[in-house]
């Protein structure tokens, strides 16, 4: 509710030295993510910081004991997912969410430029 950064949960850049710290010149056109939070981490981010990766379909898991949601306060929230192509366009959805979550209930958005369908799956620990 506050609008506080609470984790980042995974950033995706060009992490081949072609220069230095090129791909790490371009996290700034990641401008939502760039403002609230990037400029004050120091990259590559244990855990969090990965290759681009290509088009296509990609999940993402989480165990709540080993990434950033570990700390993470009961309340509502909403999962930002941000996306910015080189020569192309750039997109940000979100999902709000109350965490810890009451059932499995799949959450989805859907992008209209770069990014395609989104599904977020809290599940319960069994």
């Amino acid at each position: 509710p506050d609008n506080s950064v609470a984790a980042n949960l995974a950033v995706w850049y060009q992490q081949e030295r072609r220069g230095e710290d090129e791909g790490e010149t371009w996290l700034k056109d990641l401008r939502q993510w760039w403002r609230r939070t990037g400029r004050q981490l120091d990259l590559p981010i244990d855990g969090v910081s990965g290759a681009t990766r290509a088009p296509g379909t990609h999940t993402i898991s989480l165990d709540t004991e080993t990434s950033g949601l570990k700390d993470l306060e009961p309340g509502d929230y909403v999962l930002n997912i941000e996306a910015v192509r080189e020569v192309g366009g750039r997109e940000m959805v979100q999902i709000p969410f109350s965490w810890p979550a009451a059932t499995d209930t799949p959450l989805s958005v859907s992008g209209e430029t770069e990014l395609g369908d989104i599904t977020l799956n809290i599940t319960q620990d069994e």
